[in-house]
Formats: structure tokens, sequence, C-alpha cells
């Protein structure tokens, strides 16, 4: 059985002057144990609104969802109290950007220990802090008793991510979606990111709807792609189909946005140095 099922999935907004927009038409695809499932697009083309629409995290009055999404084979389209029994423990969210998805006023800890709570909500208090230190170790949180007491704000943007990719983890989930999940970071902590992202996933097994709208993260990371375009899909297959043999032109467009060296550029100077990369990964 699959863990995530799609099948004919459509959202439709209501914009600000009364008009329904068709934001998502009639998606369907699956994700199995272990697999990362790309959905790619530019902006605008209902990508992170069909990962919002899988979750429920779309307000009722604004979005009107059919179709049937399971999650673990429980339909979470319909009653609202299905997925708000399964998010946080069979599902859970890696945000887009870490400096606004962490609450400010709060220590990494106390946010980290809520995490954890949600899915061991009988585990005492000492042992939620250890469980939550080792969580941030394993995400290669460099000394983590003392970024447990520290505030978003004084933590780096790699390191803020490392603490949203931690608390996804701490559901022991069977499904993480992560939404663009790197693209408010410097390039160089972008890579240590996705390194994480792939070590953890041959560590537990998860699965990963990965949005992004960018092909060369999608080449790394993914198992299959769905290429998105006006909330359809114009292009789907394995990386080899997508990337090395593109039939429709979107994806042809998107695959010529992907930089490459110019003939005059230096290739040493085009990559960062082995050093920097390491440092990087752990920021």
């Amino acid at each position: 059985m699959s863990v995530l099922e799609v099948k004919d999935l459509q959202v439709e907004l209501m914009t600000g002057n009364g008009t329904v927009v068709r934001a998502v038409d009639g998606v369907s695809f699956h994700i199995d144990a272990g697999e990362t499932v790309t959905i790619i697009g530019e902006s605008g083309s209902g990508k992170s609104t069909t990962a919002m629409a899988i979750l429920r995290l779309l307000p009722d009055d604004l979005a009107v969802i059919s179709g049937e999404a399971r999650i673990g084979g429980q339909d979470v389209t319909g009653d609202r109290k299905v997925i708000d029994k399964l998010r946080g423990r069979a599902v859970a969210l890696i945000p887009q950007d870490p400096m606004t998805a962490l609450n400010p006023i709060r220590t990494i800890g106390r946010q980290m220990t809520e995490a954890v709570r949600i899915k061991y909500p009988d585990l005492g208090k000492a042992e939620t802090k250890a469980r939550a230190l080792s969580l941030m170790e394993q995400v290669h949180i460099r000394d983590p008793k003392k970024q447990f007491d520290a505030y978003p704000h004084q933590l780096s943007g790699g390191m803020l991510q490392r603490v949203l990719i931690a608390m996804a983890v701490s559901a022991d989930a069977d499904l993480i979606v992560a939404d663009e999940p790197t693209s408010a970071l410097d390039v160089t902590v972008q890579a240590g990111i996705l390194d994480l992202l792939l070590e953890l996933q041959e560590q537990t097994g998860i699965a990963l709807l990965l949005i992004t709208h960018d092909l060369g993260v999608a080449r790394l990371m993914s198992d299959r792609i769905h290429v998105m375009k006006s909330g359809v899909f114009v292009e789907s297959g394995s990386v080899t189909d997508v990337v090395d043999h593109p039939h429709h032109p979107y994806t042809q467009k998107l695959l010529r946005a992907i930089p490459e060296l110019g003939p005059w550029e230096d290739p040493a100077l085009a990559a960062p140095a082995p050093e920097l990369v390491k440092e990087a990964s752990h920021g």
C-alpha cells in the first residue's frame, strides 16, 4: 500500500473579488515507502497548493477541495478530524521559510519539546527533553544543549532549517512533506540541507513529497518527478525520463533555466571550496 495516494485532486480558491480559480485541476500520483516524489513548477503553478490541500492547511472558507487523498490508507479530504489526528504523527511538514515558521518568542527547546509531545504525550519532562536533544544531534546541530536554550533569531537560517527538520522527524512519520525546504537559504547551505534529508531518508525509510521550483534539486533528490503548470501535471516520470528526455516545452524551459558553466568560467571558481561546503553543511 502506498504511503500517499492522490486521485483526481482539485482545489478551487476564492479570490478577493469573488472569482473562483481552479488552482489544482485533477492531479493524481502516489508515493511508496522510502520514495522521494517531487512536484516541480514555477511560482503559481499549483505545487504548494497541492501539498497544502493534502495536509488540509488551506482555509475552508477560501478553498474547496475535491477528489481523494489517502495517507496510510485513510482519506484526508473528507472529515477534517482524520488529518488532525495524522498531522504531526503519520505525516509531518517542513515549511519553506525557517525564519517565519518558528515562534520568535519561544526558545528552540520549548518548540522542540512541544513537537515531541504531539507524538509522545506520555513522556516525562526529562525524557521529552532528552529526545529533543537527540533529534537535534541527529540533524547535526552543533552544541545542541546550547542551542536548546537559544531563540530563533540567535541561529543562522541553515541551523533553523535543521531545527524544522528535527521537528518533522520527531513525529516518526511515514511521510514528510517538504515545501521548498532550501529556497530561503544560501546555495552552500542548501547542499548541506539536501544531504541531510537524503541521510535521514536512508536511516528511517521515510517517504518524501518534495515541492520545489528548482529542477537541479529535483534531479538530485527524486525517484519520480511531476512537472506542474497551471494546476496540472504536464509531464511525469523517472528522473531519467523527465530530465534526460523531456517532452513538454515547459519542462525543456525549466531545464534551460538550470545554470551551467560558460566557456569563459573557471570550474574551480564556480564550485565552493570543499572546506566551505563542509562548514556550511553544519550551519
